[in-house]
């Protein structure tokens, strides 16, 4: 049986929600995010309770500065040449929000399909997921998944004289 996917949140009293930003899968050069418009998507769904960024090691002082200004934390990861130790740090977090009773919506940004089993595991709790991306490589898996699914727009690079 086929179910239609919300598109906009529920109506009804303010909601609480977790962010979690896969930082090396969403916060790239080539895609120019603007943090005000993921922090923007996030909070269509509820208020910000938890907001954290998973980075690793190379992130620039810049970048960790722009985060801290969006009011998100910015959390070092060490990594290899991959960002699957920043995946593991996402998923754990993920996780760990959907066990406290404070929070009813957890966002995701990442266009990864390796949070598919945390996905499945937060709404076997009953609470909500937003999937928050960027083409190209958005996972369809990923965004069918989930409750609700944001597509940020990508800045285009500014042309010099």
């Amino acid at each position: 049986m086929f179910r239609k996917k919300q598109k906009e949140p529920e109506e009804g009293p303010r909601k609480n929600l977790a962010l979690f930003v896969d930082g090396p899968n969403i916060i790239r050069k080539e895609f120019s995010i603007n943090l005000d418009d993921l922090r923007r998507a996030a909070q269509k769904y509820g208020r910000i309770m938890i907001g954290k960024v998973f980075l690793n090691q190379y992130a620039s002082e810049k970048l960790i500065e722009a985060i801290s200004n969006q009011g998100l934390e910015a959390k070092i990861m060490l990594a290899g040449e991959s960002s699957g130790d920043v995946d593991v740090a996402v998923a754990v977090a993920s996780v760990k929000a959907a066990y406290n009773r404070d929070i009813d919506i957890i966002a995701i940004a990442s266009r990864d399909a390796d949070y598919l089993p945390v996905v499945h595991l937060i709404k076997e709790m009953r609470k909500k997921v937003v999937i928050i991306g960027v083409e190209p490589g958005f996972s369809k898996a990923l965004q069918n998944a989930a409750d609700f699914v944001e597509m940020l727009p990508k800045r285009k690079a500014l042309e010099l004289p």
